[in-house]
């Protein structure tokens, strides 16, 4: 730890007071969603629990609000303030095991693509070339509508999770594979891979112990900017109806619900939501964008 704290890394990032900020808001709303079954006044997953003579609850702040419920409520009773710290919880779940699946698959094809070539890399990266024509959202719609049609919305909660995290991750890896591709190539070449080769070690071996961690600075740079695109992601497919289901809402399922009722005058059902997933995606975006910056040897 004080070898870190002493690092160039650290003293950057001591410097930089937007990475600071993004790092605390970020830091808050996961707080916030790990530790919502502690800190929310109510559970809105728990249909017992709501009354529908609480429905559309203005912010307490206004003339017909209830300090019960500080943001208000939506058109089922759900404690809106609840409902985000639940809701932060999915869209993080969801936009972690995403971007670690994407990471997964990318790295380990680009290793391969990078170290074997032959025309084991030229087919991933004509596979990587044909899907960067088409936008990853369209990707990850597509592959969640098949996955859908071969599971069935009656699959529950935690199948139509998976189904939107192998979208995103299936939508995602072809940064990171022709990433590591291009500097697999480069550390092939170099002598402790030449050295590694002489005294007998397999490919894989050399691949995940010695070439991995020497091509892992840009990946985590990736993989910081593709979780604010893998939350936006989750939300856009739960805001157009194909993603988490209304009675476990994530942040696109809360501002879809609200979009029904905002010309109506209940705003703050789609505001506070969406406010949430803004804070969230700019900050994770913007640590992403420092630690880009940071690590980039050209900008030191």
């Amino acid at each position: 730890m004080r070898r870190f704290l002493d690092s160039d890394l650290a003293w950057r990032f001591r410097r930089s007071p937007i990475a600071i900020i993004a790092l605390v808001a970020a830091l808050l709303m996961a707080a916030g969603a790990i530790l919502a079954p502690l800190i929310a006044p109510q559970d809105p997953f728990d249909a017992a629990s709501l009354d529908l003579m609480n429905s559309l609850i203005p912010p307490a702040f206004e003339a017909d609000g209830d300090a019960q419920f500080p943001l208000g409520t939506d058109d089922q009773g759900r404690d809106l303030f609840s409902a985000i710290l639940y809701g932060t919880r999915i869209s993080l779940l969801v936009g972690v095991a995403g971007v670690a699946l994407a990471m997964l698959i990318g790295v380990t094809l680009g290793l391969v693509a990078g170290y074997r070539g032959g025309w084991v890399g030229a087919v991933i990266m004509r596979v990587a070339d044909v899907q960067l024509t088409f936008p990853a959202i369209l990707i990850a719609l597509l592959i969640n509508g098949i996955a859908l049609a071969l599971v069935g919305k009656g699959g529950g909660t935690d199948v139509q999770i998976g189904v939107i995290v192998v979208a995103i991750g299936l939508s995602y890896w072809v940064q990171y594979a022709r990433t590591v591709r291009g500097s697999t190539l480069v550390e092939s070449r170099k002598e402790y891979v030449q050295a590694a080769r002489l005294i007998g070690l397999s490919d894989w071996t050399i691949m995940f112990r010695h070439v991995l961690p020497n091509v892992m600075g840009p990946v985590l740079v990736i993989a910081t900017i593709n979780l604010a695109l893998a939350i936006i992601t989750e939300a856009t497919l739960s805001f157009l109806g194909v993603g988490v289901p209304s009675t476990s809402p994530s942040l696109g399922t809360l501002i879809n619900i609200g979009n029904r009722f905002l010309f109506s005058g209940e705003w703050w059902i789609t505001i506070f939501p969406g406010a949430a997933l803004a804070v969230l995606a700019l900050s994770v975006n913007l640590l992403g964008d420092w630690l880009r910056d940071a690590l980039n040897p050209k900008l030191r």
